[in-house]
């Protein structure tokens, strides 16, 4: 029964913890006095920096991949409006087939999926470029769109799967304490790609020509996805080679757990959405449209700044409840912003918002490796991020809606909204985010009995 195993899982480790150090056998002592988890420890992982490159020169097309496009139609149909529905249509697009392309991964492996992915994108968005400098029919350019947004290469979840492979060391389920460092470092350039990648494609498209934002990162996603599959070594075990029960998983959106997490980044994406609209509107009612990448761009240093400290952190507290704590302090960070009225106030609530955030990213991730088995490792990331990017689409949509028609304080009350949302359900369903216990052995710890599997 599952209440047993908990009760002997929890009574073996109140017993353990009694036991002198001294006593317990030299594997368990090894453990307990492994190096803090840090980020010179993490980086040192063998093989780690043959993923870490190419992955995030890979990773760097998707922080480009809307600004570009938004730029380019704009200059072609002379229409935000139009321009801001076909990189919605995008982002939908990405958030439906991106766990489909983790899913088909995870079975047949990431190479198998990459390379073809990132010719199909690459081919999308030139396509995409040539009918908007062609002046197509509207449905043209959202029929690009849809491909484009379908085949965007999803590099960050395959980057963290192999983090999870290189510190596991196999495809087994382990507790390796560098895992939340590992998530933390991934937030960290996850934010790092969207501080530049904007900025890049923002250049390229005002200084050199309206559509070289998006051939730079249809370049950058067909170069970058090459040299990033080309790593085999430290990719994962496609799930048709492995064997055992791990080959018939159902998908990663079956465990309640990812169900949870999916809905809770999706109030996230709902922040990311809602600010970048409601800052661009309050700004220009401000009459200084000129500082809204300022303000934007201190909202999301708060949130590198934040996973930055959380990586070097040695947490005493479970997964879980950081989770909640930190989902709820977003909560509450977004209350005020609605009624702000002054440009540095703004500001400062923009960078307590950020550093909010990568908490609740870092935890989420780190939960959903614990929460999955290994065959669905990449799916589940995809399910994070396709939330993200959906919870997005849907806030760009609703608060550029509600500043229109009552200016940007209403849009400011989005982002509210979505966590607000997000978290109630997050709580209520709080108690499957806790993962399935592991297969417990205890060996010479008490009365140096034989080993003896609690499970």
């Amino acid at each position: 029964m599952p209440g047993t195993r908990h009760q002997a899982a929890e009574s073996f480790q109140t017993v353990a913890s009694k036991v002198p150090f001294s006593s317990l056998p030299s594997e368990v002592r090894a453990a307990d006095a492994a190096p803090k988890p840090g980020y010179r420890q993490l980086l040192r992982t063998p093989g780690a920096w043959t993923f870490l490159l190419p992955g995030f020169a890979a990773r760097q097309p998707f922080a480009m991949l809307t600004i570009s496009m938004v730029l380019l139609m704009e200059h072609t149909t002379g229409s935000y409006g139009t321009a801001g529905a076909v990189a919605a249509v995008t982002g939908v697009s990405m958030a439906l087939c991106a766990p489909r392309g983790g899913r088909l991964a995870d079975r047949f492996g990431q190479r198998a999926v990459l390379v073809p992915g990132v010719l199909l994108h690459s081919s999308s968005v030139v396509a995409l470029v040539v009918l908007a400098l062609a002046h197509a029919p509207v449905w043209a350019a959202f029929a690009a769109a849809v491909a484009a947004g379908a085949t965007v290469p999803q590099v960050g979840p395959m980057v963290r799967a192999r983090w999870a492979v290189a510190l596991d060391g196999s495809a087994q389920r382990s507790a390796s304490p560098l895992m939340a460092t590992a998530a933390a470092f991934e937030s960290v350039t996850d934010e790092f790609t969207f501080v530049i990648g904007p900025v890049l494609a923002t250049a390229l498209c005002t200084g050199v020509d309206p559509a070289a934002g998006l051939l730079a990162e249809a370049a950058l996603t067909l170069v970058g996805g090459i040299f990033f599959a080309a790593q085999r070594k430290t990719a994962p075990v496609p799930v048709s080679a492995a064997r055992g029960a791990e080959a018939r998983q159902a998908s990663a959106l079956s465990v309640p757990g990812v169900r949870a997490l999916a809905v809770a980044f999706l109030g996230i994406g709902a922040v990311f959405g809602g600010m970048q609209v409601s800052i661009t509107a309050f700004t220009q009612e401000a009459g200084r449209p000129g500082i809204s990448g300022l303000l934007y761009g201190t909202f999301a240093a708060g949130n590198m700044l934040a996973g930055v400290v959380y990586g070097t952190v040695t947490w005493r507290r479970g997964p879980r409840w950081r989770l909640l704590t930190a989902y709820g302090a977003l909560t509450v960070a977004c209350v005020p912003l609605w009624a702000v009225h002054a440009v540095p106030l703004l500001g400062m609530l923009g960078l307590l918002v950020g550093l909010c955030i990568a908490p609740a990213l870092i935890t989420g991730y780190t939960l959903v490796d614990a929460l999955v088995p290994a065959a669905v490792r990449t799916e589940a990331f995809t399910w994070l991020t396709g939330s993200v990017a959906l919870g997005q689409a849907a806030a760009v949509t609703v608060a550029g809606l509600l500043a229109d028609k009552a200016g940007s304080h209403a849009g400011f009350a989005v982002p509210l909204m979505g966590t607000a949302l997000a978290f109630a359900v997050l709580t209520g369903l709080r108690g499957h985010l806790v993962p399935s216990p592991r297969s417990v052995v205890a060996a010479s710890v008490i009365d140096h009995r034989p080993a003896v599997v609690v499970d």
